[in-house]
């Protein structure tokens, strides 16, 4: 599997987006849609990208019971996307009724990958106020290991654990990996985090790159800094 650094784009509209989308004349993408740009947007936006030529992690991490669940991903399949994901606390039977709720007639399907812990939680607020008393990378392996018994493609999580996700689940099992910055950023709201250098080390598959890139001076040489350090 080849490295491939996806950029966050927690836009708040269409007009953003494209705004941005511009500065990129000629590049081919991969492009995070999360939950504030598809609710304000709905489908359409994903089509429009699409029609762009991009490859879109459709990020809405579903978690609700198995039937719901699958029948949202039969509606998310129709969509074209190339991945998205389910949260993995939602048990391995919630995460087989996704995978089987996304495959589409002709027997393909986006991947599918399950978020273990979400980058903005500590250790200590996961046992303090989620009552799980076990190390964070204890929780993470397991929620990895959940999801590869359930068929999914691989997992969400801090690029400090892609290594022993790997070698827990095989290298073949996909790690993406947000909570990614130059070494002169600010962290903002992210706490398991480290540089795109260093998650191509740990063995990241993929890196979410949000605002390092979309709140850059220029987007586009921060981007292929990123492409270079991550893929280089």
């Amino acid at each position: 599997m080849s490295r491939d650094v996806i950029i966050a784009c927690d836009f708040k509209s269409k007009a953003d987006t494209m705004q941005f989308l511009d500065k990129f004349t000629g590049e081919k993408l991969f492009l995070k849609i999360g939950m504030e740009l598809f609710y304000a947007e709905g489908p359409e936006i994903v089509r429009e990208i699409k029609r762009r030529g991009h490859k879109i992690f459709l990020d809405l991490k579903l978690h609700d019971i198995p039937n719901t669940v699958n029948k949202a991903m039969k509606v998310l399949s129709k969509l074209d996307v190339d991945m998205c994901n389910v949260h993995a606390s939602g048990t391995i039977d919630m995460m087989k009724y996704a995978l089987e709720g996304l495959k589409r007639e002709d027997g393909s399907r986006p991947l599918l990958i399950a978020v273990t812990q979400l980058t903005s939680t500590s250790e200590e607020k996961m046992q303090k106020e989620l009552l799980i008393d076990r190390p964070i990378d204890e929780v993470v392996i397991k929620y990895a290991q959940n999801a590869k018994e359930a068929g999914l493609d691989g997992v969400v999580c801090s690029p400090l654990e892609a290594g022993k996700v790997k070698q827990n689940c095989g290298n073949e099992f996909l790690t993406i990996t947000p909570g990614v910055r130059f070494e002169t950023d600010d962290v903002g709201d992210q706490v398991r985090v480290t540089t795109p250098k260093k998650a191509k080390e740990l063995g990241s598959d993929y890196i979410v790159v949000g605002r390092p890139i979309t709140k850059a001076e220029n987007p586009v040489e921060a981007y292929k800094r990123c492409v270079q350090d991550f893929c280089g």
